[in-house]
């Protein structure tokens, strides 16, 4: 079942609908992937960005000049984090210093949000913004990977988050238009889909248009990912020696390990885009016992989140309980964390954002796809997102040591920190200074 979108509700108070314009000719699937010039904007760009495309140049420049004054600082926040990483939910440090900058830069900062503790909203509004002034969401992830750190690079997307806010907020102090901002930190996005119990809080709530950026090992803004479920399965069987009452046992490992082989199986009847990986967290304590209780996580992905949810996680499940009756043990299975939704790139979003890249002189993958998962995947159910990959470092694959060395090098960092911001930063000031790139995303989002 998918996340319900929230009732629109205004910051801070209700809003007025926006009013739907005419529909412009696009392409059939409107989140289809083209080509993509290095350096002239993207094909088929829609009517509706038009405008804000062949302003990029003069936006980024604004923004470059903003920037200058705020970069070592960005770094410097990257750094820190980088030199203290801490895994899902307890991201104490990384949340203290980002909100600490947020409110230096005159940002309201909301600690603990949805009972989150290193969860975080920082709100601003230009004087005088009413009810039907646009409200964009940054998004900020901090937390780090067990044993090899940021290894998925979140101290870039911090600092790229945190710049891309301050960005906004000193370019619509120096040129005002109606805009609430927010900027966003999401805990424990690594395994534990932080964003699903702050979108269950409201986080979104009036939210028109929410972006974020990625680290990766090239740049990209089109594509999706990989809806996941993650399972914990345990079997549980009768203990008996091994090999003085073997008879009186019932394998719990034997479970486990014949639901893998019937899991393997299945891959050859499942679709190119469904991924299956699992391991063994309990495997008995000692060889000549028949182990009682054996203990796998499984995650099992898929393109489509309607096709994982109601064909191939029921066929995973059926190994597990064939496996159960077939050793003559018994298996229970926990879904323990929410359910991560493929991302929706929002065609208006990505237009606007490519042609930020372009500006950059920054090349695009034509095709790209990210065979992970992302808890902003929920986030773009909910309202039109997008989610494009920074480039840290050519060629190096996330959730690497490599990778994690990248995230921590200046010289690499810097790059993808300021470029970051500048897309996101940009991106956010289109959405603001021109209500067709909004009412069109949402028009996208709704149709």
């Amino acid at each position: 079942m998918g996340l319900a979108r929230p009732a629109r509700r205004s910051w801070p108070r209700p809003r007025a609908a926006v009013t739907p314009r005419t529909p412009t000719i696009v392409p059939a699937d409107p989140e289809e992937v083209h080509p993509v010039s290095i350096t002239t904007a993207p094909e088929a760009v829609r009517p509706a960005t038009e405008a804000s495309v062949a302003a990029m140049p003069a936006t980024i420049a604004e923004l470059r000049a903003l920037l200058e004054p705020r970069l070592a600082t960005l770094v410097d926040v990257a750094a820190d984090l980088h030199a203290h990483p801490e895994i899902r939910f307890t991201e104490v440090h990384a949340a203290a210093r980002l909100t600490a900058e947020l409110e230096l830069a005159g940002f309201a900062v909301d600690r603990g949000f949805a009972g989150l503790d290193t969860a975080f909203v920082g709100r601003w509004s230009t004087p005088g913004a009413g009810d039907d002034a646009p409200t964009i969401a940054i998004f900020c992830e901090y937390d780090a990977l067990e044993e090899i750190g940021h290894a998925c690079g979140h101290n870039v997307i911090a600092a790229a988050g945190l710049g891309a806010g301050i960005l906004v907020k000193d370019a619509l102090e120096a040129s005002p238009v109606p805009a609430h901002l927010v900027v966003i930190g999401s805990p424990g996005e690594e395994g534990a889909a932080g964003k699903v119990p702050m979108i269950d809080g409201g986080v979104l709530e009036g939210v028109d248009l929410a972006i974020m950026v990625h680290p990766s090992g090239s740049d990209a803004v089109r594509g999706s990912s990989l809806s996941r479920v993650a399972l914990d399965v345990d079997f549980h069987g009768k203990a008996a020696h091994a090999a003085g009452a073997p008879e009186l046992g019932r394998n719990a490992l034997d479970g486990a390990t014949l639901s893998l082989t019937a899991i393997g199986l299945l891959r050859q009847q499942m679709t190119d885009d469904v991924r299956i990986h699992a391991i063994i967290t309990n495997g008995g304590q000692a060889p000549n016992i028949i182990p009682e209780r054996a203990s796998l996580r499984i995650f099992v992905r898929a393109g489509d989140r309607d096709h994982l949810l109601s064909d191939v996680v029921p066929r995973v499940r059926a190994c597990f309980d064939g496996a159960a009756l077939a050793t003559g043990t018994t298996v229970e299975i926990a879904e323990n964390t929410p359910p991560y939704f493929s991302l929706r790139s929002n065609a208006t979003l990505v237009d606007v954002a490519e042609s930020a890249y372009a500006v950059l002189g920054r090349e695009l993958e034509p095709n790209p796809t990210l065979a992970g998962s992302t808890d902003m995947g929920n986030v773009s159910h909910v309202v039109p997102s997008i989610h494009p990959m920074i480039c840290l470092a050519p060629g190096v694959a996330a959730h690497t040591r490599e990778f994690a060395a990248a995230a921590g090098d200046t010289a690499l960092a810097t790059p993808a920190i300021a470029d970051g911001a500048l897309v996101l930063a940009a991106t956010a000031l289109a959405a603001f200074r021109d209500p067709a790139v909004v009412a069109d995303a949402q028009e996208t989002f709704e149709g």
